[in-house]
């Protein structure tokens, strides 16, 4: 068989039921053979970066990798921003680019450019196939770093000249990733430092999602008795109404969480990746660290680890439940835990004005517990972190390590083909939106539903307020929109502009059954 055969069967092998992307003359070959598949199903995007972002939000919804394709220059510099985001997210993620022949690669050439080195920095690992012999455990090595702690985007560079060359060689068989757990001697050392310490605060993050660990958290949380405060991107790990969750930590301006950080006199850091905000924001104090994750800590002087559980986070947080550790018994001094929550909006709105936390309280009243929602960034991320409150771990998407605008509607287009009965709501700004808004025509080509909601204010809304603070102005963060109703409906998508929330309630109620744009026209824009 040739080359490209054997790397869809490897494909087939590890479970690949989707590819995301767009074909190139170096590609054809590949793409020739994903035709013949019965498994595999090829989505033609609209942009390389709409599939890496497909491929990133599908990655991590499904617990597989996700998997996108390009083209030789162009189309791999394209796919850079998507790897990019996969890698600091840490989302699994595989990408197939094609190249230019071996024949050409030495002198300056048509559309040639190293790709390799264009995206060492990009991923967790990439290479070029030297020899066509190596095809199956080049896919197997690739598929397996992808989704090994902590999991990333890696890529696969196939040159032209290979492509139809015939081989004989059969995929490799695929071995469960070992869960590994911390030496006994680890968990009596974090005991004592447990003992030791009278107010520990638990801050999680976005290992614990990966690792399926929540309910294990919860069980430390309710034997500890103490306070708990999750990263933007492990929001819906500990329930809404717990009463020792304190919420979302990690914003650069009015962190409501830091006065009962600042009060602890330990800290337990489970699963947090330093992508989201590094510790020098949050512990200022330079209070000792109980570091619970599947790597070791990157310590630093705001990191002072004390003691390090490393391990699968799921298997060390049931061997540390089985410790006897001692209850605490503590809360942050004054009502912290209501401050909290009236400064993040976090309680029923008390008006009906078009804002993006009244909307958000209509999302989470008239949602499932299965509602994916899928936040761009911008201004209004720092509302969703804040007041919206998923109702179970992995159903909010939100961008946090590269914090790449651009990824809400192709996310969307990820989300619903790895969750085909599940909900999905993109919330995007109008910046975000118009960076990969053609991918509409790609989600409706498909025969998707999805609720879009575009926050319509002219504006980098973050860029401006940060202007304004800092010199007293602001310049070049204004532009014009189109009319998206217009837009929407020019994709064959149904297009509205509220004017009340009850409109926006109305379709929510619904259930969804074709594609709906919001077009949001916020209250400071009218």
């Amino acid at each position: 068989m040739k080359l490209t055969d054997l790397l869809v069967k490897c494909l087939e092998n590890e479970g690949v039921d989707y590819i995301f992307g767009i074909v190139g003359t170096e590609t054809l070959d590949l793409v020739d053979s994903i035709s013949q598949s019965s498994q595999i199903k090829y989505v033609n995007v609209r942009h390389e970066q709409g599939a890496a972002f497909m491929a990133d939000v599908y990655g991590r919804l499904s617990h597989k990798a996700g998997v996108c394709l390009s083209t030789l220059g162009p189309g791999a510099a394209n796919l850079v921003t998507g790897l990019a985001s996969a890698k600091l997210d840490h989302s699994p993620v595989v990408a197939l680019i094609g190249q230019a022949g071996v024949e050409r690669q030495h002198k300056e050439s048509h559309q040639y450019i190293d790709i390799v080195s264009l995206l060492e920095p990009a991923t967790k690992w990439n290479t070029q196939i030297q020899d066509p012999n190596t095809v199956s455990s080049v896919i197997r090595k690739a598929f397996r770093l992808a989704s090994m702690e902590k999991p990333g985007s890696v890529a696969i560079t196939l040159p032209e000249n290979y492509a139809a060359e015939q081989i004989t060689d059969t995929p490799l068989p695929i071995a469960q990733l070992p869960k590994t757990a911390p030496h006994p001697e680890s968990f009596i050392a974090a005991k004592e430092l447990i003992h030791k310490y009278k107010k520990p605060f638990i801050l999680f993050g976005n290992g614990v999602v990966r690792e399926g660990a929540a309910d294990e958290l919860e069980i430390l949380i309710n034997t500890l008795q103490c306070p708990a405060a999750n990263s933007f991107m492990a929001k819906g790990v500990l329930p809404k109404d717990h009463p020792l969750n304190f919420f979302t930590f990690g914003f650069k301006e009015n962190d409501a969480v830091l006065p009962g950080i600042n009060e602890a006199d330990l800290l337990i850091a489970v699963g947090f990746d330093f992508v989201e905000q590094l510790p020098n924001a949050w512990n200022k104090n330079k209070l000792p660290i109980l570091h619970i994750d599947t790597l070791p800590a990157e310590v630093n002087e705001y990191y002072p680890v004390e003691c390090e559980l490393v391990g699968n986070i799921k298997r060390t947080l049931q061997a540390l439940n089985n410790t006897e550790l001692p209850a605490k018994s503590w809360l942050p001094s004054g009502d912290l835990h209501a401050n909290i929550k009236t400064a993040y909006q976090i309680n029923q709105q008390q008006e009906e004005s078009l804002t993006i936390e009244n909307v958000l309280h209509l999302i989470e009243k008239h949602t499932s517990e299965n509602t994916i929602v899928i936040s761009d960034v911008g201004a209004h991320k720092v509302s969703v972190a804040k007041t919206y409150q998923p109702k179970k771990p992995n159903r909010l998407i939100i961008s946090n390590g590269l914090a790449t605008m651009g990824i809400a509607i192709p996310g969307s287009v990820g989300a619903k083909l790895a969750c085909p009965h599940d909900p999905v709501i993109c919330i995007t700004g109008d910046g975000g939106a118009l960076m990969n808004f053609a991918e509409l025509e790609t989600a409706k080509r498909l025969g998707l539903s999805f609720t879009i909601i575009v926050i319509d204010d002219s504006m980098l809304k973050l860029e401006v307020k940060q202007m304004n603070k800092k010199f007293g102005e602001s310049y070049g963060a204004t532009f014009q929109n189109p009319d998206f109703v217009q837009f929407a409906e020019s994709f064959g998508v149904k297009g509205i502009r509220p004017k009340t929330l009850a409109e926006i309630e109305a379709i929510l109620k619904e259930p969804q059954q074709e594609m709906v744009l919001i077009d949001l026209v916020t209250q400071n824009n009218k």
